[in-house]
Protein backbone atom coordinates (compact mmCIF):
# COMPACT_ATOMS: atom_id res chain seq x y z
CA UNK A 1 0.00 0.00 0.00
CA UNK A 2 1.22 3.57 -0.48
CA UNK A 3 1.89 5.52 2.69
CA UNK A 4 1.39 9.03 2.26
CA UNK A 5 -2.08 9.42 2.32
CA UNK A 6 -2.48 6.91 -1.16
CA UNK A 7 -4.56 8.77 -3.57
CA UNK A 8 -7.64 8.66 -2.05
CA UNK A 9 -10.93 10.00 -2.86
CA UNK A 10 -10.84 13.30 -4.68
CA UNK A 11 -11.62 15.54 -1.90
CA UNK A 12 -9.55 14.24 0.55
CA UNK A 13 -6.25 15.30 -0.78
CA UNK A 14 -5.77 18.39 -2.46
CA UNK A 15 -4.06 21.81 -2.87
CA UNK A 16 -0.51 22.38 -3.02
CA UNK A 17 -0.05 25.69 -0.64
CA UNK A 18 2.96 27.66 -0.61
CA UNK A 19 3.27 30.68 1.63
CA UNK A 20 4.86 34.05 0.67
CA UNK A 21 6.55 36.64 2.60
CA UNK A 22 8.40 38.96 0.28
CA UNK A 23 10.99 41.24 0.12
CA UNK A 24 12.36 42.88 -3.61
CA UNK A 25 15.44 42.20 -5.12
CA UNK A 26 16.98 45.87 -4.13
CA UNK A 27 16.26 45.20 -0.46
CA UNK A 28 13.04 47.42 0.11
CA UNK A 29 10.63 45.69 1.89
CA UNK A 30 7.61 44.52 -0.29
CA UNK A 31 4.08 43.42 1.02
CA UNK A 32 4.61 39.67 2.50
CA UNK A 33 2.39 36.34 0.75
CA UNK A 34 0.86 33.31 1.42
CA UNK A 35 0.07 31.63 -2.11
CA UNK A 36 -1.62 28.41 -2.66
CA UNK A 37 -1.99 26.19 -5.01
CA UNK A 38 -5.95 25.73 -6.01
CA UNK A 39 -5.46 22.28 -7.80
CA UNK A 40 -8.83 23.55 -9.09
CA UNK A 41 -9.90 20.39 -11.79
CA UNK A 42 -11.17 22.97 -14.33
CA UNK A 43 -9.38 25.94 -14.37
CA UNK A 44 -6.04 26.24 -11.95
CA UNK A 45 -5.37 29.47 -9.94
CA UNK A 46 -2.45 30.85 -7.24
CA UNK A 47 -4.12 32.66 -4.79
CA UNK A 48 -1.94 35.36 -3.37
CA UNK A 49 -2.84 37.04 0.31
CA UNK A 50 -1.08 39.24 1.81
CA UNK A 51 0.30 39.23 5.41
CA UNK A 52 -1.37 41.73 8.06
CA UNK A 53 -1.15 42.88 11.74
CA UNK A 54 -0.70 39.21 14.03
CA UNK A 55 -0.42 37.35 10.74
CA UNK A 56 -3.96 37.79 9.30
CA UNK A 57 -4.35 36.78 5.69
CA UNK A 58 -6.39 39.52 3.01
CA UNK A 59 -6.75 38.10 -0.11
CA UNK A 60 -5.27 40.13 -3.36
CA UNK A 61 -5.33 38.20 -6.60
CA UNK A 62 -5.91 34.88 -7.95
CA UNK A 63 -3.25 34.27 -10.82
CA UNK A 64 -4.38 31.40 -13.64
CA UNK A 65 -2.16 28.99 -14.03
CA UNK A 66 -2.76 27.69 -17.67
CA UNK A 67 -3.33 23.97 -16.54
CA UNK A 68 -5.98 22.14 -14.56
CA UNK A 69 -5.50 20.69 -10.93
CA UNK A 70 -6.07 17.42 -9.47
CA UNK A 71 -8.27 17.95 -6.45
CA UNK A 72 -6.39 15.05 -4.63
CA UNK A 73 -3.24 13.35 -3.91
CA UNK A 74 -0.13 13.05 -1.74
CA UNK A 75 -0.24 15.12 1.68
CA UNK A 76 3.57 15.61 1.61
CA UNK A 77 3.81 16.33 -2.22
CA UNK A 78 4.81 20.03 -2.27
CA UNK A 79 2.77 22.05 -5.58
CA UNK A 80 4.09 25.36 -5.29
CA UNK A 81 7.98 25.65 -4.94
CA UNK A 82 9.41 29.44 -4.42
CA UNK A 83 12.78 31.03 -6.01
CA UNK A 84 14.50 33.81 -4.96
CA UNK A 85 17.88 35.22 -5.65
CA UNK A 86 19.81 38.01 -6.68
CA UNK A 87 17.98 38.30 -9.95
CA UNK A 88 14.53 37.04 -10.01
CA UNK A 89 11.68 35.81 -7.59
CA UNK A 90 8.96 32.86 -9.20
CA UNK A 91 6.99 31.16 -7.99
CA UNK A 92 6.07 27.75 -9.88
CA UNK A 93 2.91 25.56 -9.51
CA UNK A 94 2.11 22.75 -10.70
CA UNK A 95 -0.99 21.17 -12.61
CA UNK A 96 -1.40 17.47 -12.16
CA UNK A 97 -4.64 17.43 -14.32
CA UNK A 98 -2.51 18.61 -17.47
CA UNK A 99 1.08 17.66 -16.22
CA UNK A 100 2.73 20.82 -16.59
CA UNK A 101 4.56 23.30 -14.25
CA UNK A 102 3.48 26.75 -14.50
CA UNK A 103 5.91 29.43 -13.34
CA UNK A 104 4.54 33.01 -11.94
CA UNK A 105 6.98 35.89 -12.24
CA UNK A 106 6.38 37.38 -7.90
CA UNK A 107 7.30 40.89 -9.15
CA UNK A 108 4.54 41.31 -11.74
CA UNK A 109 2.17 38.66 -10.39
CA UNK A 110 2.01 37.50 -13.69
CA UNK A 111 2.01 34.07 -15.25
CA UNK A 112 4.95 33.92 -18.02
CA UNK A 113 4.08 30.70 -18.73
CA UNK A 114 3.41 26.69 -18.70
CA UNK A 115 5.79 23.75 -19.15
CA UNK A 116 5.73 20.16 -19.70
CA UNK A 117 8.06 17.46 -19.32
CA UNK A 118 8.64 14.63 -21.56
CA UNK A 119 5.31 12.32 -22.76
CA UNK A 120 5.67 10.00 -20.46
CA UNK A 121 6.03 11.94 -17.47
CA UNK A 122 2.63 11.71 -16.02
CA UNK A 123 1.42 12.80 -12.32
CA UNK A 124 -2.47 12.41 -12.37
CA UNK A 125 -2.36 9.58 -9.89
CA UNK A 126 -1.45 11.71 -7.00
CA UNK A 127 0.07 14.96 -8.16
CA UNK A 128 3.18 16.54 -8.63
CA UNK A 129 5.79 17.67 -6.07
CA UNK A 130 8.01 20.42 -6.53
CA UNK A 131 11.83 20.96 -5.17
CA UNK A 132 14.39 23.57 -6.34
CA UNK A 133 17.70 24.59 -5.94
CA UNK A 134 18.82 28.52 -7.69
CA UNK A 135 19.44 26.43 -10.99
CA UNK A 136 17.30 23.77 -11.12
CA UNK A 137 13.33 22.49 -10.72
CA UNK A 138 12.67 18.94 -9.96
CA UNK A 139 9.48 17.60 -10.15
CA UNK A 140 8.16 14.23 -9.31
CA UNK A 141 5.25 12.97 -11.49
CA UNK A 142 3.15 10.44 -9.53
CA UNK A 143 1.73 8.27 -12.40
CA UNK A 144 4.84 7.63 -14.16
CA UNK A 145 7.32 7.35 -11.00
CA UNK A 146 9.59 10.02 -12.52
CA UNK A 147 11.46 12.87 -11.40
CA UNK A 148 11.93 15.47 -14.01
CA UNK A 149 14.53 18.14 -14.34
CA UNK A 150 14.28 21.56 -15.54
CA UNK A 151 16.81 24.41 -15.81
CA UNK A 152 15.52 27.92 -14.46
CA UNK A 153 16.12 30.42 -17.26
CA UNK A 154 15.76 34.19 -16.80
CA UNK A 155 12.31 35.29 -16.66
CA UNK A 156 11.32 32.38 -14.56
CA UNK A 157 11.32 30.59 -17.49
CA UNK A 158 11.64 26.67 -17.46
CA UNK A 159 13.65 24.32 -19.45
CA UNK A 160 12.77 20.60 -19.39
CA UNK A 161 16.57 18.42 -19.51
CA UNK A 162 15.51 14.87 -19.06
CA UNK A 163 13.56 12.80 -16.62
CA UNK A 164 15.08 9.42 -14.16
CA UNK A 165 13.39 6.88 -12.71
CA UNK A 166 12.30 6.89 -8.94
CA UNK A 167 10.29 4.52 -7.22
CA UNK A 168 10.39 2.76 -3.73
CA UNK A 169 11.82 -0.33 -2.77
CA UNK A 170 8.49 -1.77 -1.58
CA UNK A 171 5.51 -1.58 -3.61
CA UNK A 172 7.04 1.13 -6.31
CA UNK A 173 5.45 3.73 -5.04
CA UNK A 174 5.97 7.33 -6.46
CA UNK A 175 8.39 10.08 -5.13
CA UNK A 176 6.26 12.22 -2.57
CA UNK A 177 8.51 14.51 -0.47
CA UNK A 178 11.61 16.00 -1.68
CA UNK A 179 14.21 18.16 0.14
CA UNK A 180 17.39 19.32 -1.45
CA UNK A 181 20.59 20.60 0.24
CA UNK A 182 23.92 21.30 -1.98
CA UNK A 183 24.48 18.69 -4.25
CA UNK A 184 22.12 16.31 -2.68
CA UNK A 185 17.83 15.60 -3.12
CA UNK A 186 16.71 13.42 -0.79
CA UNK A 187 13.15 11.68 -1.42
CA UNK A 188 10.81 9.65 0.34
CA UNK A 189 8.26 6.91 -1.39
CA UNK A 190 5.43 6.58 1.62
CA UNK A 191 6.01 2.98 1.63
CA UNK A 192 8.75 2.28 3.78
CA UNK A 193 11.93 3.12 1.93
CA UNK A 194 14.05 6.79 1.09
CA UNK A 195 16.60 7.43 -0.90
CA UNK A 196 19.24 10.41 -2.10
CA UNK A 197 20.65 11.36 -5.41
CA UNK A 198 23.44 13.58 -6.27
CA UNK A 199 22.32 16.69 -8.50
CA UNK A 200 25.82 18.64 -8.83
CA UNK A 201 25.05 18.14 -12.91
CA UNK A 202 21.39 18.89 -12.46
CA UNK A 203 19.95 15.33 -13.59
CA UNK A 204 19.73 13.56 -10.59
CA UNK A 205 22.20 10.49 -9.79
CA UNK A 206 21.07 8.22 -7.35
CA UNK A 207 23.68 7.40 -4.66
CA UNK A 208 22.90 3.66 -4.23
CA UNK A 209 21.40 4.35 -1.00
CA UNK A 210 17.70 3.36 -1.11
CA UNK A 211 16.36 1.84 1.91
CA UNK A 212 13.99 1.32 4.63
CA UNK A 213 13.98 3.65 7.33
CA UNK A 214 14.06 2.27 10.90
CA UNK A 215 10.53 2.89 11.34
CA UNK A 216 9.61 0.51 8.41
CA UNK A 217 9.81 -2.52 11.09
CA UNK A 218 7.14 -1.14 12.71
CA UNK A 219 4.49 -0.04 9.98
CA UNK A 220 5.20 3.52 10.08
CA UNK A 221 6.18 5.35 6.48
CA UNK A 222 8.24 8.28 5.69
CA UNK A 223 6.96 10.48 3.47
CA UNK A 224 7.86 14.21 4.48
CA UNK A 225 11.45 15.96 3.65
CA UNK A 226 13.30 18.66 5.20
CA UNK A 227 17.03 19.29 6.41
CA UNK A 228 19.25 21.16 8.21
CA UNK A 229 20.83 23.85 7.55
CA UNK A 230 24.50 22.39 7.77
CA UNK A 231 23.54 19.47 6.03
CA UNK A 232 23.62 17.26 8.52
CA UNK A 233 20.51 15.71 8.77
CA UNK A 234 17.53 14.64 6.68
CA UNK A 235 14.47 15.00 9.02
CA UNK A 236 11.14 12.85 7.85
CA UNK A 237 7.60 12.92 8.81
CA UNK A 238 5.47 9.57 9.01
CA UNK A 239 2.54 8.65 7.94
CA UNK A 240 -0.09 5.44 9.57
CA UNK A 241 -0.55 1.67 8.19
CA UNK A 242 -2.47 1.83 11.17
CA UNK A 243 -3.02 4.67 13.86
CA UNK A 244 -0.45 6.17 15.16
CA UNK A 245 0.93 9.54 16.30
CA UNK A 246 3.33 12.08 15.40
CA UNK A 247 6.48 10.56 14.35
CA UNK A 248 9.43 12.13 12.87
CA UNK A 249 12.99 10.01 11.93
CA UNK A 250 16.05 11.68 11.52
CA UNK A 251 18.90 10.03 9.47
CA UNK A 252 22.58 11.47 9.24
CA UNK A 253 23.54 12.84 5.65
CA UNK A 254 26.44 14.67 6.81
CA UNK A 255 28.54 11.68 4.37
CA UNK A 256 26.88 12.58 1.30
CA UNK A 257 24.46 9.85 1.81
CA UNK A 258 21.80 8.60 4.12
CA UNK A 259 22.48 6.36 7.10
CA UNK A 260 19.74 4.39 8.92
CA UNK A 261 17.23 6.74 10.49
CA UNK A 262 16.23 7.15 14.59
CA UNK A 263 12.62 7.13 15.58
CA UNK A 264 11.37 9.47 17.86
CA UNK A 265 7.48 9.47 18.87
CA UNK A 266 5.08 7.12 17.11
CA UNK A 267 2.75 4.54 18.57
CA UNK A 268 3.80 5.83 22.32
CA UNK A 269 2.97 9.50 22.19
CA UNK A 270 5.90 10.61 23.67
CA UNK A 271 6.33 13.41 21.34
CA UNK A 272 2.42 13.61 21.34
CA UNK A 273 -1.19 12.74 20.36
CA UNK A 274 -1.79 14.50 17.40
CA UNK A 275 -2.64 11.45 14.02
CA UNK A 276 -0.09 11.52 11.24
CA UNK A 277 2.57 13.36 10.64
CA UNK A 278 2.64 13.69 6.85
CA UNK A 279 3.83 17.78 6.51
CA UNK A 280 6.94 18.92 8.79
CA UNK A 281 8.65 22.40 8.50
CA UNK A 282 11.96 23.02 10.29
CA UNK A 283 11.91 26.74 12.03
CA UNK A 284 14.40 29.24 10.70
CA UNK A 285 16.26 28.78 13.77
CA UNK A 286 16.12 24.90 13.62
CA UNK A 287 15.14 24.71 17.16
CA UNK A 288 10.96 23.77 16.36
CA UNK A 289 9.58 21.56 13.44
CA UNK A 290 6.48 21.95 13.17
CA UNK A 291 4.13 19.21 11.96
CA UNK A 292 0.91 18.99 10.59
CA UNK A 293 -1.23 16.04 12.07
CA UNK A 294 -2.96 15.71 8.97
CA UNK A 295 -6.12 13.23 10.25
CA UNK A 296 -6.45 14.96 13.72
CA UNK A 297 -7.00 18.64 12.55
CA UNK A 298 -4.22 20.08 15.14
CA UNK A 299 -0.70 21.09 14.58
CA UNK A 300 2.32 20.12 16.63
CA UNK A 301 5.45 21.92 17.28
CA UNK A 302 8.87 19.40 18.71
CA UNK A 303 11.93 20.22 19.45
CA UNK A 304 15.23 19.92 17.54
CA UNK A 305 18.84 19.86 18.54
CA UNK A 306 20.62 21.05 15.20
CA UNK A 307 24.01 19.83 16.80
CA UNK A 308 22.54 16.42 17.68
CA UNK A 309 19.52 15.88 15.24
CA UNK A 310 17.54 14.22 18.58
CA UNK A 311 13.52 15.69 18.69
CA UNK A 312 12.03 15.84 21.84
CA UNK A 313 8.59 16.81 22.92
CA UNK A 314 7.17 20.41 22.51
CA UNK A 315 3.33 21.40 22.06
CA UNK A 316 -0.11 20.67 20.34
CA UNK A 317 -2.78 22.89 19.20
CA UNK A 318 -6.30 22.53 20.13
CA UNK A 319 -7.85 21.13 17.48
CA UNK A 320 -8.31 24.09 15.20
CA UNK A 321 -12.10 25.41 14.13
CA UNK A 322 -14.08 23.30 12.19
CA UNK A 323 -11.73 20.67 11.54
CA UNK A 324 -14.30 17.31 10.83
CA UNK A 325 -17.08 20.41 9.85
CA UNK A 326 -16.07 22.57 7.10
CA UNK A 327 -12.91 21.04 6.60
CA UNK A 328 -11.67 17.53 7.38
CA UNK A 329 -7.82 17.62 6.44
CA UNK A 330 -4.60 18.93 6.96
CA UNK A 331 -2.42 19.67 4.94
CA UNK A 332 0.96 21.67 4.68
CA UNK A 333 2.49 23.63 7.09
CA UNK A 334 4.07 26.99 6.26
CA UNK A 335 5.63 30.23 8.18
CA UNK A 336 4.83 33.85 7.91
CA UNK A 337 8.35 34.91 8.53
CA UNK A 338 11.23 32.31 6.81
CA UNK A 339 14.03 34.60 8.09
CA UNK A 340 15.06 34.02 11.65
CA UNK A 341 13.38 32.70 15.31
CA UNK A 342 10.56 30.43 14.99
CA UNK A 343 9.09 31.83 12.07
CA UNK A 344 6.07 34.06 13.54
CA UNK A 345 2.73 32.88 12.90
CA UNK A 346 1.67 29.33 11.49
CA UNK A 347 -0.39 28.85 8.19
CA UNK A 348 -2.27 25.15 8.09
CA UNK A 349 -3.47 24.12 4.80
CA UNK A 350 -7.29 23.10 5.41
CA UNK A 351 -8.57 20.70 3.09
CA UNK A 352 -12.28 21.29 2.30
CA UNK A 353 -13.13 17.84 0.35
CA UNK A 354 -15.31 19.03 -1.82
CA UNK A 355 -16.12 22.65 -0.41
CA UNK A 356 -14.68 26.21 0.33
CA UNK A 357 -10.96 25.54 1.87
CA UNK A 358 -9.05 27.74 4.38
CA UNK A 359 -5.61 28.68 5.98
CA UNK A 360 -5.72 28.50 9.58
CA UNK A 361 -3.75 30.76 11.52
CA UNK A 362 -1.49 30.02 14.76
CA UNK A 363 0.56 32.09 17.00
CA UNK A 364 3.97 30.15 18.57
CA UNK A 365 5.57 30.82 21.49
CA UNK A 366 8.78 29.21 22.82
CA UNK A 367 11.31 29.42 25.12
CA UNK A 368 13.56 26.81 23.97
CA UNK A 369 12.21 23.90 26.52
CA UNK A 370 8.46 24.77 26.59
CA UNK A 371 6.11 26.18 23.71
CA UNK A 372 2.37 26.64 22.91
CA UNK A 373 0.48 27.09 19.34
CA UNK A 374 -2.76 29.03 19.87
CA UNK A 375 -5.16 29.84 16.98
CA UNK A 376 -5.61 33.16 16.46
CA UNK A 377 -8.85 34.87 16.10
CA UNK A 378 -8.41 35.78 12.09
CA UNK A 379 -8.30 31.97 11.51
CA UNK A 380 -8.99 30.57 9.45
CA UNK A 381 -8.63 32.85 5.98
CA UNK A 382 -11.11 31.27 3.28
CA UNK A 383 -9.98 30.02 0.05
CA UNK A 384 -12.97 30.13 -2.17
CA UNK A 385 -10.91 28.83 -5.08
CA UNK A 386 -10.22 25.62 -3.77
CA UNK A 387 -12.02 22.37 -3.02
CA UNK A 388 -8.64 21.07 -1.03
CA UNK A 389 -5.66 22.99 0.27
CA UNK A 390 -2.52 20.98 1.14
CA UNK A 391 0.85 22.43 0.96
CA UNK A 392 2.55 25.68 2.28
CA UNK A 393 5.31 27.77 1.77
CA UNK A 394 6.46 31.12 2.17
CA UNK A 395 8.16 34.11 0.40
CA UNK A 396 10.53 34.43 0.59
CA UNK A 397 11.81 31.49 1.17
CA UNK A 398 13.96 29.81 3.72
CA UNK A 399 18.08 30.43 2.62
CA UNK A 400 18.78 26.05 3.43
Amino acid sequence: MKSCPNPLSKGLIAVAVIAFYSVSLFGATTPSYIVTNDDNVTANTATFYTIGLGGKLIKKIAVKTGGTGLSTGYFASARVNLLHNTTQSCVYVSDAGTNDIAAINETTLKRVGTFKASHGDDGKLAGIGLASNQHYLYAAFTSSNTIGTYQILPGCKLKFLKDVSAAGKNDASAAAGMAIHGHLLVVAYGDGSIQSFNISHGVPVSNGDEQNSTGFNTNLRPTAVDISKDGHYAIFGDVPVKAHYTTIEVSDISSGKLKPTIVYGGYDGSLGTGMNSSNIELSPDETLIYVSNNQGGTVTAVFFDKTTGVVSAGCVSSVLKGFNATWFYGGGVSLENNASGTGGVVYLAESGNGSASGIGILSVKSNGTTCTLTEAKASPASDVKSLGLLSIGSYPPRSF
